[in-house]
């Protein structure tokens, strides 16, 4: 197993070509540790120690990181968007089904309590 894990580190390392040698978009994205800037052209190592790049990099806007076709602020909004709607869609779904199973447990109890309360009438007669 290590020895595959060394030949892909080698891979990686020395046949991917660097990311500032790159001049297109599409190559350069290629690579998941690159990050195209529109404003400059230009292909660059994705700042790692940062989740969002700094606009001293490259403004969002002309950023691009995995395709070439949606900029950085545009994905991150709509992954802002999707997560929101699942986070509310799990948060309804918890509240329906505790709200549905507390009627459920006073109907039974309320049931279960005229039950006894007619036998307990009928024990007298």
């Amino acid at each position: 197993m290590s020895v595959i894990c060394l030949i892909c580190v080698f891979l990686f390392f020395f046949l991917v070509p660097a990311c500032n040698t790159m001049a297109s978009c599409e190559p350069c994205l290629a690579n998941v540790s690159c990050l195209w800037c529109q404003t400059n052209s230009s292909c660059s190592d994705y700042p790692v120690s940062y989740v969002i790049p700094p606009a001293s990099v490259c403004p969002l806007s002309q950023a691009r990181w995995g395709v070439c076709w949606v900029n950085f602020e545009a994905l991150i909004i709509s992954m802002a968007v999707v997560c929101g709607t699942l986070l509310l869609a799990v948060s309804v779904c918890c509240c329906c089904c505790c709200c549905c199973k507390r009627r459920r447990s006073s109907r039974s109890d309320l049931s279960d309590t005229g039950r006894l309360h007619i036998s307990f009438t009928a024990s007298f007669l």
